[in-house]
């Protein structure tokens, strides 16, 4: 897999370095550090003076960022693979997307920097534009990966197993985990009356036409070498996904983007959205 690791210096960007003991062995490792040279905004300075100025900050910001790019490397595992530094100008979130398709990367790792939803939906953040953009599978770190045992793969449909499916068959972990195969099935009733006791039981019946297609999902992962568990509720997603995390002590959540791009996704939101905002799960997302 070729991979691409974005550091910026921060806590969680080093999470995101550590996170890599856990990633099989990469065939390219991209590691990028992006200057977001801020631009003087003086009413009175001349431009030729601001230009002299703007010169002199990415100057020295190209000097920390080669320390920091030979830091980041000298904290890598061992066999990571083969790795190529790139230190680029510009809107961070921006330039890693770019380098990611020009690069035709598998998977992006990088912290989340913990704007807060409020911020972060009125300003967006780096972790926040690269999932909604960026090609390829993304791993989002809001904190440290101590293990990767225990991976919740929550799926809503055939489309989500036969991405998730694909995905996994590429054993892009270095040892491979238990997986718990979840579906949330939301509280519905029929638009026609109905009594209490038939109304639980069709739910109870789309519990287990979901179990049964959780278990056809869970025996092909099997085939490939994967423990597996397989479990269904009723519920919200976005709360079902956190509850059932919680009570497994999961590792990583792992889950696919249904098919919402671009300005798609970033308009009527989605679960992986809603779960980089609400949760504090390292996140993996396939598309």
């Amino acid at each position: 897999m070729k991979l691409l690791l974005a550091v910026d210096g921060s806590d969680h960007s080093y999470d995101a370095v550590r996170s890599l003991k856990h990633m099989a062995h990469a065939d390219e490792l991209h590691l990028v550090h992006v200057l977001d040279v801020p631009i003087p905004s003086y009413p009175l300075m001349m431009p030729e003076a601001a230009q002299e100025l703007y010169e002199t900050v990415e100057r020295n910001m190209r000097d920390d960022g080669t320390r920091l790019l030979d830091r980041t490397m000298s904290l890598l595992p061992l066999n990571v693979g083969p790795v190529t530094k790139h230190l680029l100008v510009g809107s961070p979130a921006d330039q890693i997307v770019a380098l990611a398709e020009e690069l035709n990367v598998d998977l992006i790792l990088l912290g989340a920097r913990g704007l807060g939803p409020i911020k972060e939906r009125l300003v967006g953040s780096v972790s926040h534009r690269v999932l909604t953009f960026a090609p390829g599978a993304k791993l989002i770190l809001p904190g440290p990966m101590k293990a990767l045992h225990h991976i919740l793969l929550p799926l809503q449909g055939t489309y989500d197993a036969e991405q998730a499916l694909s995905f996994l068959q590429r054993k892009p972990f270095r040892e491979l985990p238990t997986i718990t195969l979840f579906t949330v099935l939301p509280y519905t009733r029929p638009p026609w009356p109905v009594d209490a006791a038939s109304a639980e039981h069709m739910e109870l019946h789309s519990l287990h036409r979901a179990h049964d297609f959780l278990d056809e999902t869970a025996a092909k992962l099997n085939l490939l070498g994967y423990h597996t568990r397989v479990t269904t509720m009723l519920g919200t997603p976005v709360d079902g996904i956190i509850q059932e995390a919680t009570a497994l002590n999961a590792d990583l959540i792992l889950m696919g983007t249904r098919g919402r791009r671009g300005v798609t996704r970033l308009v009527l939101g989605s679960v992986s959205h809603a779960l980089l905002h609400q949760g504090s799960y390292p996140l993996m997302i396939f598309s």
